[in-house]
C-alpha cells in the first residue's frame, strides 16, 4: 500500500510553482526522509498529502487511494508541523483534554504514560516549556490518536542536539510498537541518516531522487549524505541551463 501517492501534483503562489509536476508513491512500512534545501516544497507537499492545502493541478491520494484531506485519510494520518498548534496558555493536561475532544481515535493511557515517561509535568504550561519537551507534547498528541501515518514537517529544527536524539528515539519506539509508517522532512540530513531506510530528494520544487536506501547507497556506492548532495547539485544544473 502506498501511504502517499501523487500524480502530476504541483501548487503555485500568484507566479510562483511550490511544487510542479510531482508524481511519486511512497510505500507504506517505511521510515522516508524526505530531504531538500529550504524552498524545495517539502512542506509544500506535505500539506497538501494530510489535506490542508489544495493543489493548483494534478492529485493526491494517501493510505491506499483515499483522497487527501478527506475525513478518512484525516482520521488516519497524524500530522506534526514545526510550529505544533499547542495553546500556551493551557496546562499541559488541559492541552490533551483539548486535542481529545477534537478527535474521535484518542488513547488517554498511551498519552499519560507518555508524558510521565518523558517527566513532562502535567500541570505546567505549555508555553513553559522547553522546545524539546514542547516536541514531544506535540509527538504525544499525534501518537494517541493512534495514525496509520505518521507526518513530520521539519519537527527538529528548533530544537538542540540532544532533544533532537530525544525526539528520534521516540519515533523509532512508536514504529517498533505499532507499525506506523513516518514521513518525516528535513533539510539536513545528518539528522535523518540513522533511522530512514526509504529517501526521496526533492529541489526546486521538483523530485530528484526516491527508492530504499540501501539500493540507493549500493547502486551510487555512497553515503546518503554524498547521495542527497549529489541530487541536489543535479537540480541546480538543470535549472542553470
Amino acid at each position: 500500500m502506498n501511504v502517499i501517492e501523487s500524480t502530476a501534483l504541483g501548487k503555485r503562489y500568484r507566479r510562483t510553482w511550490a511544487l510542479r509536476d510531482c508524481t511519486l508513491d511512497i510505500p507504506g512500512g517505511h521510515i522516508v526522509a524526505l530531504v531538500g534545501p529550504n524552498g524545495a516544497g517539502k512542506t509544500t507537499l506535505l500539506t497538501m498529502a494530510v489535506g490542508l492545502t489544495k493543489p493548483t493541478e494534478g492529485g493526491v491520494t494517501v493510505l491506499g487511494g483515499i483522497p487527501a484531506g478527506s475525513p478518512d485519510a484525516l482520521e488516519g494520518i497524524a500530522f506534526v508541523a514545526q510550529d505544533a498548534p499547542l495553546y500556551r496558555n493551557l496546562p499541559v493536561a488541559d492541552m490533551l483534554r483539548v486535542a481529545r475532544s477534537l478527535n474521535r481515535c484518542w488513547d488517554q493511557r498511551r498519552a499519560d504514560d507518555r508524558l510521565e515517561r518523558l517527566a513532562i509535568p502535567s500541570r505546567q504550561k505549555v508555553g513553559e516549556l522547553s522546545g524539546g519537551q514542547k516536541a514531544q507534547l506535540a509527538l504525544t498528541v499525534a501518537l494517541a490518536r493512534r495514525p496509520e501515518l505518521l507526518v513530520l514537517d521539519e519537527p527538529l529544527a528548533a530544537l538542540d542536539p540532544l532533544a533532537r536524539h530525544d525526539f528520534m528515539d521516540s519515533v523509532l519506539a512508536a514504529v517498533a510498537a505499532d507499525g506506523i509508517s513516518v514521513v518525516l522532512s528535513s533539510h539536513v540530513v545528518a539528522e535523518l541518516e540513522r533511522m530512514a531506510d526509504y529517501l526521496i530528494v526533492l529541489s526546486r520544487g521538483k523530485v530528484q531522487v526516491t527508492g530504499k536506501v540501501d539500493d540507493l547507497v549500493a547502486s551510487h556506492g555512497a553515503d546518503l549524505e554524498q547521495i542527497v548532495l549529489a541530487c541536489l547539485r543535479e537540480g541546480a544544473a538543470e535549472v542553470a541551463a
